[in-house]
């Protein structure tokens, strides 16, 4: 089976070197272009992905976008039996997706047709599900809405950060792949229709999108705080600096005016929500570096009774 393989971020290498690991035969690999980088934007980085094909020897394509006849022809040229894609940063046109004899595969974080959409994981955690997973579809002109081959779920653990949860997915994604491949090389791969009455959706997160509102309980505004770490990172602001705030827990028992920092102390900085409070461990300023929030708020001069806007 020739595949050629889409993706562009680190969550796509390990199904990548799953493939390449198990033996199949990966005609090519299609990402994104090289991005600059640094404040001279002289340098350009290849993506993860494009990195892990240059070690393997791979040919790679990086089209600006994915289409035109120029583009068409060199995937012809490829000749792929299948294409999978995993977080490429482009919707793919109909005649791409029905190039390669047996379609185009599709990892996707979470369990469809829950949660379909740009950012799956963080709304996974942001919404406090106990369970999510990825799933293996059949791709689509539509969004995250093609037949379902197959699904592993896993639970989300209590204290889980987007980027913890990101790590475990991508490797589970990896699992599900191959698991998925080898059913459909044994023939016994079925499809499983989505049910769109049922469907949710996480959609790409905007700058206000993490910006916290003190006003909620603090269960929500902690796995909010979790959700977004370590990106875009949730933000709030105290004496006029722009601040991302990391590993948040709620305190139940804990309360004052919403946004007021009640103490600081080696649990970190307890800040009063609408209803609790919640204790954030680490904090990253502005023009800083991440740090301790108890070491940023002696620093700054943060205290009891400042408060969060």
């Amino acid at each position: 089976m020739r595949i050629v393989f889409w993706g562009t971020p680190e969550f796509a290498t390990p199904p990548l070197r799953a493939l390449i690991g198990e033996g199949f035969d990966v005609a090519g690999v299609i990402t994104q272009p090289d991005r600059p980088r640094g404040r001279s934007r002289s340098q350009l980085d290849p993506s993860p992905v494009k990195q892990v094909a240059m070690d393997e020897g791979l040919v790679v394509l990086q089209p600006e976008r994915p289409r035109g006849e120029d583009f068409v022809q060199s995937l012809r040229e490829l000749a792929p039996d299948l294409s999978v894609v995993v977080a490429y940063g482009h919707i793919l046109p109909r005649e791409v997706i029905d190039l390669p004899t047996l379609g185009t595969l599709n990892i996707h974080a979470s369990l469809l047709p829950a949660l379909r959409g740009a950012a799956p994981i963080q709304a996974a955690i942001a919404e406090g599900l106990g369970e999510t997973g990825v799933s293996i579809m059949r791709m689509v002109p539509a969004l995250d809405a093609g037949p379902v081959i197959h699904a592993l779920p896993t639970p989300i653990e209590p204290d889980e950060t987007g980027g913890e949860l990101t790590l475990r997915l991508s490797e589970l994604g990896a699992t599900a792949l191959i698991e998925a491949l080898a059913l459909l090389e044994l023939g016994e791969a079925t499809e499983q229709p989505q049910d769109d009455t049922r469907a949710t959706y996480a959609k790409k997160i905007e700058r206000e999108d993490a910006r916290i509102d003190w006003a909620l309980p603090a269960e929500i505004v902690a796995r909010r705080i979790r959700a977004y770490d370590p990106k875009p990172g949730a933000w709030s602001t105290v004496r006029d600096v722009e601040v991302r705030l990391f590993g948040a827990r709620a305190i139940s028992d804990r309360s004052d005016a919403a946004g007021t920092v009640l103490e600081t102390d080696e649990m970190g900085m307890i800040v009063a929500c609408g209803a609790g409070a919640v204790a954030i461990r680490e904090v990253h300023p502005a023009g800083k570096r991440r740090m301790a929030a108890l070491d940023w708020a002696q620093g700054r001069g943060v205290a009891r009774g400042d408060g969060w806007s």
